[in-house]
């Protein structure tokens, strides 16, 4: 079975920096790709950036393009989200996925089979 499990969510001034953690378990990590999406309150969930299996392709929302970096290191079944220059609006909580296919990243949510409890961002201004 599929565990996903995030970390590193909190309270952060505007413009500063916080650093999400996902760890993976029940397959093999680097045989898949991962996202992370959020959800603020009253809005729907969205895309925030994905990586493929083995790191070389990332995919970004344009909101969050040039201050969020997403990686993965797959000899510890981790992915991350380096988040900078942190704003008001990115405030919500941040889920790490999976889908259930190899290799290919999505910016769709329903191309994702496997969801992580989340963790709550909050920018304050």
């Amino acid at each position: 079975q599929v565990q996903l499990v995030e970390s590193g969510g909190g309270l952060v001034q505007a413009g500063g920096s916080l650093r999400l953690s996902c760890a993976a378990s029940g397959r093999t990590f680097s045989m898949y790709a991962m996202g992370w999406f959020r959800q603020a309150p009253g809005k729907e969930r969205e895309f925030v950036a994905a990586i493929n299996w083995t790191g070389s392709r990332t995919y970004y929302a344009n909101s969050v393009k040039g201050r969020f970096i997403i990686s993965r290191d797959n000899a510890k079944n981790t992915v991350y989200l380096q988040m900078n220059s942190l704003k008001p609006e990115d405030t919500a909580v941040y889920y790490c996925t999976t889908p259930r296919t190899e290799y290919y990243a999505f910016t769709d949510q329903k191309q994702y089979a496997y969801w992580g409890q989340g963790t709550q961002v909050t920018v304050s201004s």
